[in-house]
């Protein structure tokens, strides 16, 4: 499937982003993606593989990052050989954006860098889907700067991902009201999921979470108009070695993604 056509479809139906949040070992992410497959055929719905292969935000120095890109580039290609799944990573340099581009069908950019001019430039460049995290510190209106950069960098395949707001000491808060707002800018919006009910460094080193907030967090932004939900799954959350609070139990993704399926259903009135 080319950029073009999962951009073109991304408008017409619901869509998943799913995966471990970082690469751990290479046995992980193929037994994540062969799960996620399986689903994305029997349910017939897209699901895009997400894992990082450097998590250069973690909370501490000594917090596991991943492979790095030359390793973790060749692991997200296997995955898209085994599987057939497109593939969604992070970057985190201007550098970085025309390797990913060669293996990624989409491009992610972290909310803490998602007003960064030239990381921008550098993924709009690359004529993948870019996929950008509203920060933190962001307004959902504000994120119409974001959508000016890459489109005069000629690049109109846009998604905007609402992933909370920070709240206070260690926490988020979503406000609905972002997925109707970031629509007016004429992208498809995604729910971060799982980074919603991180507790941003709520366990001293490492960042906390709530999983148990994933299910109503996620049907209520499907209510409000998200087109696609991100979500960072894992076959043993409790053992993950990134953002294992907050991940989704592998053995439970079918289940809400059916929930969500059920929920973007629905004929919601406006």
């Amino acid at each position: 499937m080319s950029p073009d056509e999962l951009y073109q479809k991304s408008l017409q139906e619901p869509f998943i982003l799913a995966g471990p949040c970082a690469l751990e070992t290479i046995d992980v992410a193929l037994r994540a993606a062969e799960v996620l497959a399986d689903i994305a055929s029997r349910l017939d719905v897209t699901v895009i593989f997400k894992s990082s292969f450097d998590k250069a935000n973690r909370t501490s120095i000594t917090s596991f990052r991943g492979p790095g890109l030359e390793e973790g580039l060749k692991w997200l290609q296997r995955v898209k050989d085994e599987t057939g799944l497109p593939v969604v990573t992070d970057i985190h340099t201007p550098d970085q954006a025309a390797p990913v581009g060669e293996v990624a069908d989409v491009i992610q950019i972290p909310a803490f860098l998602c007003r960064q001019t030239d990381l921008l430039v550098a993924a709009a460049n690359t004529g993948r889907v870019i996929n950008v995290k509203k920060g933190q510190f962001l307004a959902p209106h504000d994120m119409r700067h974001v959508v000016g950069k890459l489109r005069e960098a000629g690049n109109e395949r846009i998604w905007l991902t609402e992933r909370g707001a920070s709240f206070g000491y260690n926490n988020l808060v979503v406000d609905m009201r972002s997925m109707a707002i970031m629509k007016e800018l004429g992208c498809p919006v995604v729910f971060d999921a799982t980074h919603s009910v991180q507790l941003p460094g709520g366990l001293g080193g490492k960042s906390g979470g709530q999983r148990e907030f994933v299910p109503v967090l996620s049907r209520a932004a499907v209510a409000a108009g998200a087109s696609g939900v991100f979500m960072e799954t894992h076959p043993d959350p409790d053992c993950a070695l990134c953002d294992g609070p907050n991940s989704w139990p592998l053995d439970r993704a079918e289940d809400l993604i059916k929930d969500l399926l059920a929920a973007w259903s629905v004929d919601y009135v406006c």
